[in-house]
């Protein structure tokens, strides 16, 4: 029979229990469920692709319900004891800079936590990153650098992150390579960008960099301007498309859209028409966030799928005449663009150091050029 110091201390026992949630690797939330039943609940495991560029994936993910007989504490100070391997400072910082937020909301360092508030916490650079990355003396196209960071322009076919298939000769060993050469250790991507897109990236050297940079991507101030060829004539000039993103319940390697909201992540993409071509339209595409496919999926959903986007249909006549002669066109301008015709030609932020806006601005690579002249010279004779 247990006597009262028994019961008293196993009601402590039970108060300060926190079991740690083991760290799921390959893009995988951490979601912690503390109720006053001790039960735990882990997020559903999300899949490694190698072209999973969602923003969200580049955190480590936490959700804390607080026990309902949780005594008045400071939030770094509780975060310190459940989250063991983050550093109090770190953890300041998170808080200051939102990162961290009580019922939705944003609070001060010196908050203190109550009984049952849900605690949600995303760290930029997860755990995970600094595992997988090995050195590779690979090539790699910077376009500026300082003590802060560097802007590379990515080419098509390469891999921004390692991942399932592509341990190996990716954006991120390009870069440790290079950091390494340099005295310098390489932290983590900020974000990433498709396989078979082209364009701009910026990555942190410092983890002032790292932070500062997060923050910017977090909160959706960083500019990211994008140019795709995508298929049929666009009716608006300019429009948004709102809609809700998730995995295809069929193949998870393609998204859906769902604009009610039922499902998935929220998304938007700002767009402008540039250039009308009757078959194709050239558009500018701005991200107001950063998940999986966006462009690709949104564009879809509007009924324009990039141009030779095999993922998304956009790799067949969607436009146009049968006519043999037509159809040879087409498949000549498949072969000169043998992958989605996306671009990401703009890159802006606020810059760690000096504060100050920063810009970057890159060329359409040269297969997407070729195809757009292709079908400039089409057009004026049909």
């Amino acid at each position: 029979m247990n006597t009262e110091k028994d019961n008293q201390t196993k009601d402590n026992q039970t108060e300060n229990q926190f079991v740690e949630s083991e760290f799921i690797e390959n893009e995988k939330a951490q979601i912690i469920e503390q109720t006053d039943e001790e039960e735990i609940e882990m997020a559903e495991p999300l899949e490694d692709f190698e072209d999973d560029e969602d923003e969200e994936n580049l955190y480590e993910h936490y959700r804390i319900k607080v026990d309902g007989r949780q005594e008045l504490l400071r939030i770094d100070k509780y975060l310190m004891k459940r989250l063991p391997r983050v550093t109090r400072n770190r953890l300041q910082t998170a808080i200051k800079e939102s990162y961290v937020k009580v019922n939705e909301k944003q609070v001060k360092p010196s908050y203190r936590v109550l009984p049952n508030d849900v605690i949600t916490v995303r760290l930029p650079d997860p755990v995970r990153d600094l595992k997988k990355v090995e050195p590779e003396n690979i090539p790699l196209n910077i376009v500026y650098e300082d003590k802060d960071l560097m802007v590379v322009f990515k080419p098509a076919g390469m891999v921004s992150h390692p991942a399932t298939d592509n341990w190996t000769g990716t954006l991120a060993n390009a870069a440790a390579y290079h950091m390494q050469e340099q005295g310098e250790k390489f932290l983590a991507l900020s974000h990433r960008i498709d396989k078979d897109t082209t364009g701009l990236l910026v990555i942190p050297k410092t983890t002032e960099a790292r932070d500062f940079i997060g923050k910017q991507f977090f909160h959706h101030t960083i500019e990211r301007t994008y140019l795709a060829l995508v298929w049929g004539e666009i009716k608006a000039d300019k429009g948004t498309i709102k809609g809700n993103i998730a995995r295809g319940r069929n193949d998870r390697r393609i998204m859906s859209v769902h604009p009610d909201g039922e499902r998935g992540k929220r998304a938007v993409t700002h767009y402008k028409v540039i250039k009308r071509l009757r078959y194709v339209t050239l558009v500018q595409c701005n991200l107001e966030t950063g998940r999986t496919h966006q462009i690709r999926a949104h564009m879809k959903h509007l009924g324009h799928p990039l141009f030779n986007d095999s993922f998304y249909g956009g790799n067949k006549i969607l436009q146009g005449s049968v006519f043999s002669k037509y159809k040879s066109f087409v498949e000549n301008c498949f072969t000169i663009l043998p992958r989605q015709a996306l671009h990401a030609k703009s890159l802006g932020f606020q810059h760690p150091t000096t504060k100050k806006w920063v810009q970057f601005d890159s060329e359409l690579p040269q297969d997407i050029v070729n195809v757009i002249e292709k079908w400039e010279n089409y057009v004026k004779y049909v």
